[in-house]
């Protein structure tokens, strides 16, 4: 996987997603960044069962993410992450911040 098609994995978001700068962004909040070429951030907040269990399904491709002393996500390096795996985190990610309307729309 690279990171050039990594945000389009995905099915739940859109084909071009709202970026600013190494951002990814539905509904002004950002679901996923980009620390550098070989990794992605996906922000899975308050789901600490999320966390544990993508650590735990692929250890070698994901990690936990602190910011401070809060666990915000997961850091995936996208040569050694599962891609269902990772599509689900992602997927998960973009929704939990997505308006309802959007995805009301998306279900149809």
């Amino acid at each position: 996987m690279t990171l050039g098609r990594s945000p389009w994995l995905a099915p739940g978001p859109p084909r071009s997603p709202t970026t600013t700068g190494r951002r990814f962004r539905v509904n002004k909040k950002i679901f996923a960044t980009v620390p550098d070429t070989t990794h992605l951030n996906v922000m899975v907040d308050e789901d600490e069962t999320a966390l544990a269990v993508a650590v735990a399904e692929s250890p070698s491709g994901c990690e936990e993410l602190w910011w401070g002393k809060r666990l915000k996500g997961v850091r995936v390096d996208l040569g050694r992450m599962d891609r269902g795996l990772f599509t689900e985190l992602l997927t998960e990610s973009w929704r939990r911040r997505a308006p309802k309307a959007r995805l009301d729309r998306l279900a149809n």
